[in-house]
Order: structure tokens, then C-alpha cells, then sequence
């Protein structure tokens, strides 16, 4: 059976053919959207090599999931499959090449690979590996991948024109035929599918307007699929009762979201549909009607329009039996109740979409609920449950084919990093990308402002000359947030007149919450950014109203991460506000309570910010002249107790384990000291798992450190020191046990098994109750070394911004 469309595809299989029976092998990679005809074509292939008398292997990267090499080695018998267990393991570089040389030698025969890129980078790789190798032979092999592999012989199919389309169904009429063509993007998998829809269609059905209204749009979140929008206007210029025009109409104006310049049209075409709906439609068509009204039109100034519309289309969804519009209502109240900062109202009606997504069994559904749980993990300051919850939304998101996974993916992974202080600049360029992708969605925002946030301070106050007149007279699902991000850079770089246009354009959503399109981001309080922008302008009292504002609704909803950037903001407005009335009063000293309660934003941000791991937050707070941590902290004994002094902080601590292991680690910043060691009372002494616990260098460190305990010990007799002699013996008797523990019969080493695991669980416990117990009294210093200590079978302190210049100890 010929195939409609593909004289040049089919003339490359033929030539890889023909040249694998002439003796020569060869790779052709056919990739293609689902539907384009890749598993038809490699058919073909299949039945034109066994025409030849060729062998043909058969292999898939979905299924089982194993390798495929190892899937086409098994078939061609004889050669055993290469190491490891399971698909996971990856294979050594030895297995790799004796399973290309296994494949590529030998023939004449063809192996066809279905789905490539489903089988992993690893499979991809080996495809590389394997077609350096295939001119050796007179193997043939023809993989077929949705997306490009990175190898030099591939071959991308395209749509069929309407006229291929019309020879591969006939006797479909024109208009069919061209309404296929639009739905399909000429794809013929998916026109075969199409069609044999519309077979069973009433005879009296619009095909036109069927498509245009059941075709799922194939673009991500503010794309354009120009296909089903052509196919959409067709329908709309078609006679249709009233109730089908209004549905046709409401979803032209949802489809139109990703033009900017459309906005006065959609809402003609809206106004127009919700007529008709309320006139002639019943519940379900009214539901979806104002769902696509809220797309099309997305008032940032209508939020509580938005939240009394949710509530209609939920309850006519519920009255049409309609769960797909359910779930979308629901979603417009979990979105509107964030913006309005009713986090808890939010994640309610989250759970009741998620509730709802799992009865209709939608997992793309199941993914956003995910992403969205990412995102207030985020905000509240669970940064591993937030980096855990993204990595599955990828996996999920890829699986079951949402549009817009990566994307998705990308954004909940930039807020994480911005929290931690790894923003770099690469983020810009991506940015900029989506900016030519998506001209009139303000992009362009959020990369000035991470420049801003990551030193590029002068492109950044260009981006905001240029940007600021767009962006003010904008609207849509992104432009609160871009207000927002050229708000952080007027405040840092940009005119007093940018300052001031930013704020009486943020100012009617204050006490809101910034959130971008459907609460993939949030990116913390309007009054945040009013609050800093009034600071930019010296208005420090207003300032004040604004942060405190802030500060309220982040205690109120556990936003820790946003509170600890509001604070130092507030800290900033407070001593401008000290230093305007000490200007002003003439009296040559600040004001001393300003100052006081701005020292204690900092201390708190401070310790939020070491507690969180906000490194790039932690980093910048370095405390005003007259509050500065101080070049050496001290953690020493004095008799029974240890005293700590930490800059501004000094407290008493009863004696304990955990604390000679603080010590110990504190004396030697960066370095790591194995449990076993630490609890030994010393360092130097790690061996490898499996090994004696004792070698020859760690049992001469115990003998010299016994002969040093013997001296001192020696010492404190003949001065009388009684309490020095207990101490010295008791280390001595600790020691000694360490030394039985470690040894066999004769003093032979003794293999070690458990200690190094008890060593660990003894070390670190003692430590972070030490740890605890320095956070209830000196809560800077606690916070520092909460950030600064790692544990584990190794246990190190790597000192965290915001410590001391060095320990005395």
C-alpha cells in the first residue's frame, strides 16, 4: 500500500536498503509529532527489507523499558545481553561497545527501533555509539523519535497539504476535508482519527463547527495554535443555532488570549457568546461560556468578579452533569482566592479540584495540583518538599503530554533557586526567548529583574526605560507580576518618575498577593512592592504602613521566605525614616527607636534567612556599624559551664556531649571529621567501610594520644590538681575502651561493623540538642550554626554567611 505524501521519505528507506544488501550499512532517524505517520513509514520499511529477503528486528522504547540494545541483541540470538540487573543500571563502557560491535557486524538485515526517545538518554546515546560503527557492516537500522536525537541522518516528517489529505480520504467533501486539514495540521494519524469521528456524526452536524469545538488546542499557556484558531474563525462564519455560535464565539475569544493585540475583540466576541448563552443556552453551555470569558478577558482589577463567576460555573457545571467545567470553576476559585491572599481558602479549593480531577480520572489535572502544591511549599519556606514535588510534576507532566510541562517546571524551579541564591544569568536568556516567542506578555520583566538581582544593575534600568510605557498600559494574566518585577528594579536603579508611575499602578491591588496567571507563581505581597517603592520615593511613613501590611499577611499565611525579604525592606524604611527626623529635628543623633526596631527586623530576617538556607538573602545582610557581628565569636569553658559570645549575643551553657563535638568541629572550619573520631575525642582516625576499624596509622594516634594523657595525667599528680587528674583519667579510661572495642584476641584489629552507624546517631544527636539549646538563648548564633553544620557519618562545619571572621575555642 503506497503511502499518500511520502515519495522522498520512502525513496531514503529504499536507498538505506539497497545499500545494506550491497554489504554497507546505515542509520535513518525518522522523527515526528504523534500522528505524522513515523510507525506507518517504518511498516513500510519492515515490509520492503523482508521483500529483499532481510532479516528485520523489532524493537520499542516504551513497554517494557528495557534497553533497547539489549531488547535487539536478545533477538538476534546468540549474544548474551550486557550487565546489570535492571534498566536502570547503566551499562559499563566495555558492555556498550561489545553490543554495538554485536549489532553492526554481521547482516545483511534491518532493525527498526519504534519510539527512541522514549527509551531515555542513555538509548540515545547508544544510537550514537552504534551508527559510528555501522559502515562496518551491512546492518541497517531505522529509528523513529518524536523529537529530534542529535544524529546526522535524520528526517523530519511534515503535515500533508490538503490536496495529499484529500487523496488519503476520499470521498470526503471539500469542506471536510478542509476542516480536517486545519484540525490536524495535515498530520495524517490524526486526520485518519478526525475522520473517522465525523463518520459518525448526524447527517445534518456541521463538520466545521464540530472540530472547531471539540479539537483540543495543541498550544502551551499563552501560545497560539494557528490551526484551530483558523478553524475557529471558519466555524464562526457558518450558520449554527444560537446556543452552538455562542460556544464557537467564547472559545475563538479563549484561543486569543496569547494576542495581546486582540483584547478589544475578545471581549466582543465574549459579550456577544454570554448573550446568547443566557438567551438560548442551558446550564452547561452558560458554564463554559463564562470560563471562557474569565480567559479571554483576565481583569486583574476583577478578582472578586472572578471569584462570584467560579461560583456560577461550578454550580451550572454541577446542574450539566459537565465535570471538565466543574474542575475549571474550581480552579478559578483556587486562583482568585490566592490573589486575594486567603491561602488557606485556596488550598481548600485545591483539594476540592483535586478531589474532583481523580473522580473524572484527568491526569493533566492531577499534575497542575501538583505544581501548585510545589508553589506553596515554596512560599512557605519547604524548599526540599517543594524541589520533590517539582521533579514529579516533570516526570508526570511528560508522561501523561501536558502542553506546557517545562515551562511549568522551569518557572517552580527558578523560585526555588532565586530563594536560594543561585539566580544567574542564564535565566536571562531564556527569558528573552519566551520574549520573541510571546511578544506582548512581559517576559521581558521578569529578566530585568533578574538581572537587577544578579548585578547587571545598568541593562537592567535600560530594559525598565524601555519596557515601562508597554508594560503600564498592559493587562492580562502576567502583568500584575510584571509591575511587580520592574518595581525591584526601579527601586534599585530606575527614576524617581519610574518609582512613582510602578506605585499608582500597584496601588489598587494592595493587599493582594502577586500571582502570574493560574498560581504557577507567586512572587509575595503588593504592599512588599508598594512598601519599597515608597522608600524609593522618601516616603518612609508610608513605607511603613505598606511593609507592616506585608509583614502581617506573611505571619498569616507561614510565608517565612517573603518575610524575611520584607523585613530587611522594613529595616530600610525604619532607618530612613530615623534619618529624616534626625535631619529634620537638627538634634545630631538618630532616632533611637527606629533604629532599635530596624536592628530587629534584621535579626529576625537574619534568622529566618540561616534556618530557610536563603544563601543569597544571608549573604547581603550585613549588619548596620553599630550592630556588627564581631571578627571572633568564643565558645569556651569556665569550670562546669561553657560560655558562647556571639557578636551582640553571649550566654551560659550547662555542659554537655554535644558541645565538646561543637568544639571540636569549630576548630577546624571545612573539614570534615568522621563520628567515629568525633566521639573518640579526636580526628585523623576515618577507614573505609570494610576495612579493620583500626589500621596501623589510627592505632599509633591512640598510642601517642595515650602517652600524652600519661604525661598530663603524670602532671596534674605531682601539682595537686585533683579536678585536672579526674578529667585527664576519665579520658584516659574512655580511650582505653575505644581501644578494646576496636581490637581482637592478641590486640589483632577488629573488622568494624555498627560502630561507625552508632558513632553517627550519637554524634548527631548530641550536637543538634547542643545546637537547640544555643538557638532558645542566642537565636543569631543558633541560626548560624543550624546553617553551618553538616552531620552524617562525616560531620563538618562549613561556616554559613552572617558568622564570625573565626572561633576562639
Amino acid at each position: 500500500m503506497a503511502l499518500i505524501g511520502r515519495r522522498r521519505e520512502l525513496a531514503l528507506v529504499r536507498q538505506l536498503l539497497d545499500r545494506a544488501v550491497a554489504g554497507v550499512g546505515g542509520l535513518l532517524v525518522i522523527t515526528g509529532p504523534p500522528g505524522s505517520g513515523r510507525t506507518a513509514l517504518a511498516d513500510a520499511a519492515a515490509r520492503q527489507a523482508r521483500d529483499r529477503h532481510l532479516p528485520v528486528v523489532r524493537a520499542t522504547g516504551t513497554g517494557t523499558g528495557r534497553w533497547l540494545w539489549t531488547q535487539v541483541l536478545g533477538d538476534l540470538g546468540g549474544a548474551a545481553p550486557p550487565s546489570g540487573p535492571e534498566p536502570s543500571d547503566p551499562p559499563a563502557p566495555d558492555d556498550l561497545e561489545r553490543a554495538a560491535r554485536v549489532i553492526a557486524d554481521g547482516g545483511p538485515r534491518l532493525i527498526v527501533v519504534d519510539d527512541l526517545d522514549q527509551a531515555g538518554t542513555r538509548a540515545v546515546a547508544f544510537l550514537a555509539r552504534l551508527a559510528a560503527r555501522l559502515a562496518s557492516g551491512a546492518t541497517a537500522v531505522l529509528a523513529t523519535a518524536a523529537e529530534p536525537v542529535a544524529t546526522a541522518a535524520e528526517l523530519r516528517l511534515r503535515g500533508l497539504t490538503e490536496a495529499e489529505l484529500a487523496e488519503l480520504l476520499p470521498g470526503l467533501p471539500a469542506d471536510a476535508v478542509h476542516a480536517l486539514w486545519l484540525a490536524s495540521a495535515g498530520l495524517p494519524g490524526a486526520a485518519i482519527n478526525l475522520a473517522g469521528e465525523l463518520a459518525g456524526l448526524d447527517v445534518t452536524a456541521d463538520s466545521v463547527v464540530h472540530l472547531a469545538l471539540t479539537r483540543p488546542s495543541r498550544a502551551e499557556f499563552l501560545d497560539l495554535d494557528v490551526g484551530l484558531i483558523r478553524l475557529l474563525e471558519e466555524a464562526a462564519g457558518r450558520p449554527s443555532p444560537s446556543a452552538t455560535r455562542a460556544r464557537v464565539l467564547a472559545r475563538l475569544a479563549r484561543e486569543l488570549l496569547g494576542d495581546p493585540s486582540a483584547a478589544h475583540r475578545r471581549r466582543e466576541l465574549v459579550d456577544e457568546a454570554l448573550t446568547l448563552a443566557r438567551l438560548t443556552g442551558g446550564p452547561g453551555t452558560v458554564a463554559e461560556v463564562l470560563d471562557a470569558r474569565l480567559h479571554a478577558l483576565w481583569d486583574p482589577a476583577a478578582v472578586r468578579e472572578r471569584l462570584s463567576t467560579a461560583t456560577e460555573i461550578v454550580a451550572q457545571a454541577r446542574r450539566a452533569g459537565e465535570t471538565a467545567l466543574e474542575l475549571r470553576g474550581l480552579f478559578w476559585s483556587f486562583t482568585a482566592l490566592a490573589e486575594l491572599g486567603d491561602l488557606v481558602a485556596a488550598e481548600t479549593a485545591l483539594a476540592g479540584y483535586a478531589r474532583a480531577a481523580e473522580l473524572a480520572g484527568d491526569p493533566e489535572a492531577a499534575v497542575v495540583v501538583l505544581a501548585r502544591q510545589a508553589m506553596l511549599a515554596t512560599v512557605r519556606g519547604r524548599f526540599a518538599e517543594a524541589e520533590s514535588l517539582t521533579a514529579e510534576v516533570a516526570e508526570r507532566g511528560r508522561r501523561v503530554g501536558l502542553a506546557d510541562t517545562d515551562r511549568l517546571t522551569r518557572s517552580l524551579y527558578g523560585r526555588l533557586a532565586m530563594f536560594r541564591g543561585q539566580v544567574g544569568t542564564a535565566e536571562v536568556s531564556i527569558l528573552r526567548g519566551l520574549a520573541r516567542r510571546l511578544p506582548g506578555h512581559f517576559f521581558e520583566a521578569t529578566a530585568a529583574r533578574t538581572l537587577a538581582e544578579t548585578g547587571g544593575d545598568t541593562e537592567a534600568a535600560l530594559e525598565l526605560e524601555r519596557l515601562l510605557p508597554t508594560v503600564l498600559a498592559g493587562s492580562g494574566p502576567r502583568w500584575v507580576g510584571a509591575l511587580a518585577d520592574l518595581a525591584v528594579v526601579a527601586c534599585r536603579t530606575g527614576p524617581v518618575e519610574a518609582a512613582q508611575a510602578l506605585y499608582d499602578a500597584l496601588l489598587p491591588y494592595r493587599g493582594r498577593l502577586v500571582v502570574w496567571g493560574g498560581a504557577n507563581t507567586i512572587t509575595g505581597p503588593v504592599d512588599d512592592y508598594l512598601g519599597r517603592l515608597a522608600v524609593r520615593l522618601g516616603r518612609p511613613d508610608q513605607a511603613l504602613s505598606h511593609l507592616d501590611d506585608a509583614v502581617r499577611l506573611e505571619r498569616r499565611i507561614g510565608a517565612l521566605p517573603w518575610q524575611a525579604y520584607t523585613l530587611v525592606a522594613r529595616a530600610d524604611a525604619r532607618s530612613a525614616r530615623a534619618d529624616a527626623a534626625e535631619v529634620g529635628a537638627g538634634r545630631g543623633r538618630p532616632d533611637a527607636t527606629d533604629r532599635d526596631l530596624a536592628r530587629d527586623d534584621l535579626a529576625r530576617a537574619r534568622v529566618i534567612a540561616a534556618r530557610l538556607g536563603m544563601a543569597g538573602l544571608l549573604g547581603s545582610l550585613t549588619p548596620p556599624a553599630d550592630d556588627r557581628v564581631a571578627d571572633e565569636w568564643r565558645l569556651v569553658r569556665d569550670g562546669d559551664d561553657w560560655l558562647l559570645d556571639a557578636g551582640t549575643e553571649s550566654v551560659r551553657l550547662r555542659d554537655a556531649r554535644g558541645l565538646h563535638y561543637l568544639r571540636s568541629l569549630l576548630a577546624a572550619p571545612g573539614t570534615e571529621i568522621a563520628a567515629l573520631d568525633l566521639v573518640a575525642g579526636g580526628a585523623g582516625l576515618r577507614v573505609p567501610d570494610g576495612e579493620p576499624m583500626l589500621d596501623e596509622a589510627a592505632r599509633r594516634a591512640y598510642r601517642n594520644r595515650l602517652r600524652l594523657l600519661d604525661e598530663q595525667l603524670a602532671s596534674a599528680d605531682r601539682a595537686g590538681d585533683v579536678d585536672r587528674a579526674t578529667s585527664v583519667q576519665a579520658e584516659r579510661t574512655a580511650l582505653l575502651a575505644e581501644l578494646r572495642r576496636a581490637t581482637g584476641l592478641g590486640g589483632r584489629t577488629r573488622p568494624r561493623t555498627g560502630e561507625a552507624e552508632r558513632a553517627r546517631v550519637s554524634a548527631t544527636r548530641a550536637l543538634w540538642t547542643a545546637v537547640t539549646r544555643v538557638e532558645s538563648a542566642a537565636p543569631l548564633a543558633g541560626a548560624h550554626l543550624r546553617a553551618s553544620l553538616h552531620t552524617g557519618r562525616f560531620l563538618r562545619y562549613q561556616p554559613a554567611p552572617g558568622g564570625p571572621a573565626r572561633w576562639r575555642v
